[in-house]
C-alpha cells in the first residue's frame, strides 16, 4: 500500500469513528430526551397503534368452567328426576355451552339459553326480574329475553361474567335451583 492509500484509508477510518461516537452520543441525548415519548410509543405499537386509555379488560368463563357448572346444574336436576337443558351464556349473551338431559323438551333448548341471556343482561336471577314485568310490562318485549324463573348471572367481583339458564322443570323456581346449583360449583 502506498502512502497516498494509506494516508486516505486512515483519514476514512478517523472520519467513520468521529461519526459513530458523535451519533452515539447524539442518539443517547435523543433518547433522554424522549423516553417518555418512546415508552409512550412502545406501548401503543404493542396495543396495535391506540392508547390503552380506550381499552378495558374484561373476565370471561372457560369452556371448562361452562362445562362444569352446566353439568352440576344437570346433574341437580337429575337428582330429583327433573329432565331439563341448561345453558350458559358469556357477558354478552353468545351461547358456550347447552346440555340437553335425557327426555328434555324440545321447548326446553331455547327456553333455557333466554333465560340465561336475561340474568346475565341485568345481573340478577330471572326469578326476580319476572316481578319486575308488573311496574314495567313492556320488558319482555325486548328480544331474545324470558322473565321466568330459571336464569341465574355468574358473577365476577360483582359484574356478571354468564348467565345459567335451566328449563324444562315442572316450575321456574326448580329451574332457578338448579341453575344455582351450577353457580354455586364454580366457587368450589
Amino acid at each position: 500500500m502506498n502512502t497516498r492509500t494509506r494516508v486516505l484509508t486512515g483519514t476514512a477510518l478517523a472520519v467513520a469513528l468521529g461519526a459513530g461516537t458523535f451519533g452515539a452520543v447524539s442518539a443517547s441525548a435523543a433518547q433522554a430526551e424522549t423516553a417518555p415519548a418512546a415508552a409512550a410509543a412502545a406501548t401503543a405499537k404493542k396495543d396495535g397503534g391506540a392508547d390503552e386509555k380506550n381499552f378495558t379488560t374484561t373476565t370471561h368463563l372457560t369452556v371448562d368452567a361452562a362445562t362444569r357448572a352446566a353439568q352440576a346444574a344437570l346433574d341437580a336436576a337429575q337428582k330429583e328426576n327433573q329432565k331439563v337443558t341448561v345453558a350458559v351464556v358469556d357477558r354478552s349473551g353468545n351461547t358456550i355451552v347447552t346440555l340437553r338431559g335425557d327426555g328434555a323438551g324440545p321447548q326446553s333448548y331455547e327456553s333455557a339459553q333466554r333465560k340465561a341471556f336475561t340474568a346475565v343482561s341485568w345481573n340478577a336471577p330471572t326469578s326476580v326480574l319476572a316481578g319486575r314485568l308488573a311496574q314495567t310490562p313492556n320488558l319482555k318485549d325486548i328480544p331474545g329475553t324470558l322473565f321466568l324463573g330459571g336464569g341465574t348471572p355468574v358473577q365476577a367481583k360483582g359484574a356478571p361474567v354468564a348467565g345459567i339458564g335451566v328449563a324444562g322443570a315442572p316450575s321456574g323456581d326448580l329451574d332457578e335451583k338448579y341453575a344455582k346449583a351450577g353457580v354455586d360449583s364454580l366457587e368450589k
